[in-house]
C-alpha cells in the first residue's frame, strides 16, 4: 500500500527528467498494486508510457493546462471544499499545525491540501488509516476523474485508482453535485475567470468542516519516500 500511494502521488507531479528516468520503476509497483483494478492499472501504464516517451515541454505544458489553470481539476483540496472562503485559510493553518506536531515540515513553496503531498503522508499510514482517510474526498477524486476522462486524459487513472483504494465509496449525488459546476476548457480565459469566481461548495449542514476535520484528524505520518521509491518532484522545483 505504501508504494503504490508513493508510486501515485509520484504520478501527480509536474513532469520532470527525474520523473521520467523513474517511470520503469513506477511501473513495476503498479503492476504488483492488487487493491487497483486491473483495467485501472492498465490506463496506469498507458500514462506511464506517455510520461516515459513524451516531450518534456508538451508533458509540462499539459499539466500546467490541467491542473495548475482549471479550478475543477485543482490538485489543491481544499479548493473544492472551501473555495477562496476565509475557511480554507484556516483549514490550511489547522493541517499543517498537524503536520508540524509530528515534526513533518514543508517547504515555503508547499500547501498541505496538495494531493501528492497528503498521499506521501498517508503512505505512512497502517493501512486501514489510509483507506478510511482516503474516502473522506473520495467524491472529489471521481468528478476529476470523469472530467479527466471527458478529455481524454491518461491522468483519469490516477483518480480512478485513488477512489478504488478509499474504504468509502463516493455518494453519487455529491460526485453529481461537483460535476455541475463550471469546468471550461483551459484555453477559454474569459471562461476560466468565471469559474475561478464561484463561490464554494457545500453538500448540507457542516459539509465542509466535516471534510476538514476528517483530513486533519487522521493525516499521520512522514515526508521520507517509501522504501524503494523515489524521492518525490517538488512543485518548487518546476523549471
Amino acid at each position: 500500500m505504501a508504494k503504490t500511494l508513493k508510486a501515485l502521488s509520484a504520478l501527480l507531479t509536474y513532469p520532470t527528467a527525474e520523473l521520467q528516468l523513474a517511470t520503469g520503476e513506477i511501473s513495476e509497483v503498479i503492476d504488483t498494486a492488487n487493491a487497483i483494478p486491473g483495467r485501472v492499472r492498465t490506463q496506469l501504464h498507458t500514462l506511464l508510457m506517455e510520461l516515459a516517451s513524451g516531450d518534456l515541454y508538451d508533458l509540462q505544458e499539459r499539466y500546467v493546462l490541467l491542473f495548475d489553470r482549471t479550478r475543477s481539476l485543482s490538485l489543491h483540496l481544499f479548493e473544492h471544499v472551501h473555495g477562496e472562503s476565509r475557511d480554507r485559510g484556516q483549514a490550511m493553518i489547522d493541517l499543517k499545525a498537524q503536520y508540524e506536531k509530528h515534526n513533518l515540515f514543508m517547504s515555503a513553496a508547499e500547501l498541505p491540501d496538495f494531493v501528492p503531498l497528503l498521499l506521501e503522508y498517508l503512505s505512512l499510514l497502517p493501512a486501514s488509516e489510509t483507506y478510511e482517510t482516503l474516502g473522506q474526498p473520495a467524491h472529489i477524486f471521481a468528478a476529476m476523474a470523469e472530467r479527466l476522462r471527458k478529455r481524454e486524459s491518461a491522468y483519469e487513472a490516477v483518480f480512478r485508482a485513488l477512489v478504488a483504494l478509499s474504504a468509502a465509496k463516493p455518494k453519487e449525488t455529491e460526485v453529481a453535485a461537483l460535476l455541475t459546476l463550471p469546468d471550461p476548457d483551459a484555453s477559454d480565459l474569459a471562461a476560466l475567470d468565471a469559474a475561478w469566481e464561484d463561490e464554494p461548495v457545500t453538500f448540507g449542514p457542516g459539509a465542509d468542516n466535516a471534510c476538514k476535520d476528517g483530513l486533519i484528524a487522521r493525516v499521520r505520518g512522514g515526508m521520507r519516500p517509501a522504501p524503494d521509491m523515489p524521492a518525490r518532484t517538488r512543485t518548487d522545483q518546476r523549471q
